[in-house]
């Protein structure tokens, strides 16, 4: 007997709008399933930490229960993983992290267990813990993503660069607008050394553009590097061009390889004004320029930009920067943590 699937030489009027409709709606259910039994479990989690919490505090429970408890759960429950004495511990610190309304309403509520693992191992604020699961959530991290950003101080970034949007911009795309730029670009990834020129920067980008698009952030597509423009019969080119997604316009991304100078603004200026005339539709907002250079005096840049009619930014970028070794010493790495999750047999 066969075990080909049987397939229709005609199928039903109809059946091919309706299969396109039901795919989506069988991920959706799935997702929505995977969703319920990652609560469930961040919940279990938590109150098990509870229960650990109050009976050390109440009862004086210590290391050796722990350990006698991971045996015995293990035991009953062979086909569960997590219960090892270093998950039971990590349960501890997330039930002492957030309260259990927290945990329903919070977006750590909302990222698998693993991804709280790093949360709690990597942070200690919980403002900073918050901020790290809410871009997790809406960027959709993977766990190592999550770690990388938190690694590469993305808290600290964000919003940083220095811009004219708020004078510029409508308020509404200004907060938007600011909060897509960041200082300083980590271009690690790269493997370039500091004295790298802007061709050098600019082709090893092309080469990594999906890391260049993750340290970019959400909303950014890229549209073309080196883009042709003719304007009165002269020929330029612009560096890099990307469209924001959310923001609904073209955003000029100029390399500089040394120090932030006023000149460049007209530049990038220039280049605004040519794709606002030549490339955006009526459907477009104005286009922003960001402008990327080694280093910047702050104050030179806020003057520069002060008397701009167009919204701009500056920012630093930075090559081949390692972390602290403090960080990397004090900090266990994701993998660290699952070895040690894994550690006894499971």
């Amino acid at each position: 007997m066969s075990n080909q699937p049987i397939s229709l030489t005609e199928r039903p009027e109809g059946y091919a709008s309706w299969l396109t409709e039901l795919k989506p709606r069988i991920h959706q259910a799935q997702q929505r399933a995977a969703l319920a039994v990652n609560h469930e479990l961040l919940q279990l989690y938590w109150q098990i930490g509870k229960d650990i919490l109050e009976r050390q505090a109440q009862q004086g429970w210590g290391a050796k229960v722990i350990e006698q408890l991971a045996q015995d759960l293990r035991q009953h429950f062979p086909e569960m993983k997590g219960f090892s004495r270093a998950n039971l511990m990590y349960m501890r610190s997330f039930a002492q992290a957030w309260s259990k309304d927290e945990i329903v309403q919070q977006p750590v509520g909302q990222l698998p267990w693993g991804h709280n693992l790093a949360l709690l191992s990597k942070l200690k604020d919980p403002q900073e813990r918050l901020f790290y699961a809410s871009k997790a959530v809406e960027n959709n991290w993977s766990r190592n993503v999550l770690v990388m950003q938190i690694e590469s101080g993305l808290h600290q970034r964000q919003g940083s660069a220095i811009t004219n949007f708020e004078q510029r911009l409508p308020k509404a795309q200004s907060d938007l607008a600011r909060e897509s730029l960041k200082d300083p670009y980590r271009f690690d990834f790269l493997n370039l050394g500091q004295e790298a020129q802007e061709r050098d920067i600019e082709t090893a980008l092309m080469q990594h553009v999906t890391e260049f698009l993750l340290e970019l952030g959400a909303g950014f597509a890229f549209v073309g590097r080196q883009v042709p423009l003719e304007v009165g019969g002269d020929d330029f080119y612009l560096d890099l061009l990307f469209y924001h997604l959310k923001l609904r316009c073209y955003v000029v991304i100029e390399l500089k390889a040394g120090d932030f100078k006023p000149e460049h603004l007209g530049q990038l200026g220039f280049y605004l004004t040519t794709v606002d005339r030549q490339i955006k539709s009526e459907h477009d907002q104005p286009t922003l320029g960001l402008l990327l250079c080694k280093s910047k005096n702050k104050i030179v840049a806020e003057y520069a930009l002060s008397d701009k009619s167009q919204p701009m930014g500056i920012a630093e970028y930075k090559l081949q920067q390692a972390l602290p070794e403090q960080l990397e010493t004090n900090l266990p790495s994701i993998e660290q943590i699952e070895r040690e999750l894994q550690g006894d047999g499971q």
